[in-house]
């Protein structure tokens, strides 16, 4: 049919366009972002791609219901600015014919956003955290650059070290400075060479002096040694308990508890694929052009919705979150008065009912 053919075809158009330009200004700031977390030291420099990679993979449920919010707005006010509307209007089409070539365009997108939501955002997140613990588990001896005085991660010591060509787990004149919250060390060895204990990187050092001050106590402790093992790395805790943690959790697990935060991080997602619904049947209804508002009107203020709509669903988590709210009053409260809202308005302009003039009606009435 025509009239479907044709207003799926502009929205595909439409769609195409806003998605490029959005992926675009989204991969920009994550790249700008996850270079700064490089520069910190919280991410592998190898690694900002692939990190930046996973990030936008994460953000790609928002970026796809903004996509569609605003390709559903810009292809109506177009053909509304065009007097296209006004031709199918009188060729017998009703405001509410257009919400079946809407719905047929954008239920493989809501397929995808649910999809994305429950299973690739809690992926993506437990990617990134992976990528961030194994640079972490590194140790400060692999930071060290031979030759160089090098600061350790946590700045409680200084190494020097002459690492050896033929191996990467061995060096040769090593020297570190230790500054504890009671005591400074000065540990130097002739060689060294790592190893691994109970999931613990250990370096051990070979035929040196260690040397303690005690900040309470005057006077120098001097020790010599054979060997002598050091801690310099461990696996990267993460706190279970932390909000951040609740991302990493797969969705089936947030069905399977009925814990107040991890209900609140279900509510979410699931809330990312009913909002792509209530965008269509927001975006047709508010989608009109003003002659004299100017062209991009519906567009700012359909941009408006969608911060405001996205601002409410987490206000909805953290209330569910902090015990304060269920999930389903919270679906209710969000979801069921936002898709009223935009079912009432699109009802509202298909029978062209205006509120402002019934009201100026019943004034001149009385």
């Amino acid at each position: 049919m025509l009239f479907d053919s044709s207003i799926r075809k502009e929205l595909s158009r439409s769609f195409g366009a806003t998605l490029v330009v959005l992926v675009t200004v989204v991969m920009t700031m994550m790249l700008i972002k996850v270079l700064g977390q490089a520069s910190r030291g919280s991410v592998n420099p190898s690694d900002v791609l692939l990190v930046m990679g996973y990030t936008v993979l994460g953000q790609l449920p928002t970026i796809l219901s903004l996509c569609l919010f605003i390709a559903v707005v810009a292809t109506l006010s177009r053909m509304y600015r065009d007097s296209e509307m006004a031709v199918w209007f009188s060729s017998g089409q009703s405001l509410l014919s257009f919400l079946r070539p809407l719905m047929r365009f954008s239920w493989p997108i809501m397929v995808v956003i649910a999809v994305l939501a429950l299973l690739v955002w809690p992926w993506a997140n437990q990617q990134i955290v992976q990528l961030r613990a194994q640079y972490e588990q590194r140790g400060d001896v692999d930071r060290i650059a031979p030759g160089e005085f090098q600061e350790s991660s946590d700045g409680s010591r200084v190494f020097f070290i002459d690492r050896d060509r033929d191996s990467d787990t061995e060096a040769s004149n090593v020297f570190i400075v230790t500054n504890e919250e009671k005591k400074d060390t000065v540990t130097t060895a002739k060689s060294a060479h790592l190893e691994v204990q109970e999931n613990a990187r250990v370096a051990v050092l070979n035929d040196g002096q260690r040397v303690e001050k005690n900040k309470d106590t005057p006077g120098l402790k001097v020790s010599d040694f054979k060997e002598y093992g050091t801690r310099i790395g461990s696996a990267a805790a993460i706190d279970p308990n932390d909000m951040g943690a609740v991302k990493n959790i797969p969705t089936r697990q947030l069905m399977a508890s009925d814990e107040p935060r991890l209900l609140g991080e279900l509510g979410y997602r699931l809330g990312l694929a009913i909002a792509a619904i209530n965008f269509v049947v927001l975006g047709l209804a508010m989608a009109s052009v003003n002659p004299r508002a100017g062209r991009s009107s519906s567009l700012v203020f359909a941009l408006f919705a969608f911060i405001v709509y996205y601002n409410l669903m987490t206000f909805a988590q953290n209330w569910v979150s902090s015990g304060k709210a269920s999930l389903p009053l919270s679906f209710v409260l969000i979801h069921g008065l936002t898709a009223i809202l935009a079912w009432t308005l699109l009802l509202s302009r298909n029978q062209q009912f205006s509120l402002l003039q019934w009201v100026r009606r019943m004034g001149s009435r009385a």
